[in-house]
């Protein structure tokens, strides 16, 4: 195979993943935006984490909140748990990998808020302890998966998992898109007009 070739391979399995994804998981996508919209207008906020490309995706979402992504409006509380150094190295040292997200969630969750967690896999140990304890402070939980969507997808409230995708860069590539779905419905259709700049 040559490389056009291998290329338009990628471009047809990830337009497959995202196909599927969209006719299994389109009703939870909109109540994702519906959630989160609610959870900001509430007074709650968004926090966001994974691990590795799962990261940046994190602070991605984040960003489109804090700042905008299509529609022009009032900045939205989201926190990305995967952007401080200090954090991130003084957890990892003092209680181990498997606590860098837990510790962050028990300290700035509270029952309103939304956690959004990103896991390729549905079985990153870090990720699945925050949830539980995001769980057990009244937080709905929204995961992003891929495969057959691990513990991480069983726990969930809302799941949204690219059940195709068979590694994790393509399961990634829907994950944006359901980024970058749940912001746009929610600033288009679920926030009040005083939420608008």
């Amino acid at each position: 195979m040559n490389p056009s070739d291998y290329l338009s391979q990628t471009l047809a399995e990830s337009t497959a993943i995202k196909e599927r994804f969209l006719s299994e998981c389109g009703d939870s996508l909109v109540a994702a935006a519906q959630l989160v919209a609610a959870a900001v207008q509430s007074g709650g906020k968004l926090l966001i984490f994974g691990n590795g490309g799962s990261a940046a995706d994190a602070q991605h979402m984040a960003a489109e909140m804090v700042g905008r992504m299509l529609v022009e409006r009032k900045p939205l509380p989201a926190i990305a748990l995967t952007t401080d150094t200090s954090n991130l190295t003084a957890i990892g040292n003092d209680y181990g990998y498997d606590h860098i997200f837990l510790r962050q969630v028990q300290a700035l969750a509270a029952p309103q808020d939304v956690v959004l967690a990103i896991s390729t896999s549905g079985n990153s140990k870090n990720v699945l302890l925050a949830v539980e304890a995001a769980k057990k402070i009244g937080c709905k939980v929204i995961s992003l998966t891929g495969g057959s969507g691990g513990k991480l997808s069983a726990i969930a409230d809302i799941a949204l998992n690219a059940s195709l995708g068979k590694n994790s860069s393509r399961i990634q590539e829907t994950h944006i898109f359901a980024i970058h779905s749940i912001v746009d419905m929610m600033d288009r259709f679920f926030l009040h007009p005083s939420s608008q700049a």
